[in-house]
């Protein structure tokens, strides 16, 4: 037991916190395999009214945010619409101030690109967002190769990967200065180009929060130096202390304290009465979220050529793979996958062949799970618990798979756990974004 006074070190660094608390939002991301859109009891996706829903049951269980991810376009495979995701909702921060109106304290995040956008124009949309909802806004900064999205901007795949993360990193600065002064903004380089000045009055937490969802090298710094919440995909506990210490680390070079930036883990979770309820409703997810029609999307992406003839729970496409690397472009597929498909493929038949798997027993096996936790409300507010106090997470940024009663059962079953262990707020303490996620104050902006 830790004497009174003393603050123990914890793996990441940072002190031991035996009075953190969990933060939490809500990732509602619009496309993706994590959301089970097809289920009788899911809600319309695309209807206002479910928005109006589930952000107001969000604020009824003390959400520090609501996310909002957004497309520039309708997402393709092979050159065709990609149907089995959700699409056709409306402009993010258009729908984010409809829902300020309906609401009162939560966090309304908005994911915006960094690569197609221009940062006086979405600096002025954004503020305006934080000014009509008093301070409650953030921006989800993005940055994006997809082929199909450029083609709208008559880009095409516009800019190699560490060159995006430079843009990035220059149009935040340039929104940044818009943000904090009354004085035009000059930048003149070969990928930001503008003179500005602010059009919009400071909002009473001064500038949007921002947020940041890079893991690369170049995400890390780009998270180090500008954002004030990282939503990493480093979940599980081990992985979770390794990049807090790293990022850390990194917020130490550029002068920021630990508590400057908050790490929130995306993350999926499946609660049950019991543990074995708990497996079993995951087992059910995943096999709902990864069902045959995807299966198939998935192995066509490897293959290069239609592979819709063929039996999800029959056997691997008898079908040679076409020789071309899969387009970089093309966006759909982690990087580190983008190359040595053949190879990939090789092993796929080899393990498929030594399991006796069908083509979506093989995709279950092989598609990375999104990061999950599974188990009885009392042991995941345990868990929880320990990554804030451990410092290895500020709390979590949540990807529903069913809406809206995946959502229903945490803030019902969930929450109220982890107020009984003093890791929740029972109210809330201030009225913006960042008083939720209890950041640095801003200065004011200055007039100069």
């Amino acid at each position: 037991m830790t004497e009174t006074g003393t603050s123990p070190s914890t793996p990441t660094g940072a002190p031991y916190d035996p009075k953190a608390q969990v933060h939490l939002g809500v990732f509602f991301t619009g496309v993706g395999s994590e959301l089970i859109w097809t289920d009788p009891s899911a809600a319309p996706h695309t209807a206002i009214e479910t928005f109006v829903q589930v952000v107001q049951l969000l604020e009824r269980g003390l959400f520090d945010a609501f996310f909002l991810g957004e497309g520039l376009r309708v997402r393709e495979n092979r050159g065709r619409v990609y149907d089995l995701d959700v699409a056709g909702r409306p402009d993010a921060i258009t729908q984010l101030s409809a829902l300020a109106a309906a609401t009162e304290r939560i966090g309304l995040v908005a994911t915006q690109n960094t690569t197609y956008n221009y940062p006086a124009d979405l600096a002025r949309r954004l503020a305006s967002l934080d000014l009509l909802s008093d301070g409650r806004a953030g921006w989800n900064i993005v940055t994006t190769d997809n082929a199909w999205t450029g083609a709208n901007f008559r880009h095409g795949g516009w800019l190699e990967h560490e060159r995006r993360y430079e843009r990035a990193e220059q149009f935040v600065r340039a929104a940044k200065a818009l943000w904090s002064s009354s004085a035009p903004v000059e930048r003149d380089t070969d990928l930001v180009r503008l003179r500005a000045a602010a059009t919009v009055p400071a909002s009473r937490q001064g500038r949007p929060v921002l947020f940041q969802a890079g893991d690369s090298d170049g995400g890390r710094e780009l998270a180090a130096r500008q954002a004030d919440v990282v939503f990493s995909a480093n979940s599980a506990y081990d992985k979770a202390v390794v990049y807090a210490a790293d990022l850390r680390a990194r917020l130490a070079r550029y002068g920021r304290t630990p508590d400057s930036l908050r790490i929130l883990p995306g993350a999926a979770l499946v609660l049950g009465d019991t543990a074995a309820e708990a497996r079993e409703k995951a087992r059910w997810v995943r096999d709902h979220q990864v069902n045959g029609p995807r299966a198939i999307a998935f192995l066509e992406q490897y293959w290069g050529t239609d592979l819709s003839g063929y039996d999800p729970d029959g056997p691997l496409p008898d079908i040679e793979p076409t020789e071309d690397e899969l387009d970089p472009s093309r966006g759909t597929i982690a990087i580190d996958h983008r190359t040595g498909k053949l190879e990939r493929i090789r092993k796929w038949r080899e393990l498929a062949e030594e399991k006796g798997l069908s083509i979506r027993q093989l995709v279950l096996e092989v598609l990375p799970a999104h990061s999950l936790f599974v188990g009885t409300p009392s042991a995941i507010a345990d868990e929880w618990t320990r990554y804030v106090r451990t410092r290895a997470a500020d709390g979590f940024n949540l990807l529903p798979h069913l809406i809206p009663s995946s959502l229903t059962e945490i803030v019902d079953k969930l929450v109220p756990e982890l107020q009984e262990r003093g890791s929740y707020r029972t109210e809330y303490q201030g009225s913006t974004l960042r008083e939720h996620l209890a950041l640095p104050v801003l200065p004011p902006r200055n007039a100069a």
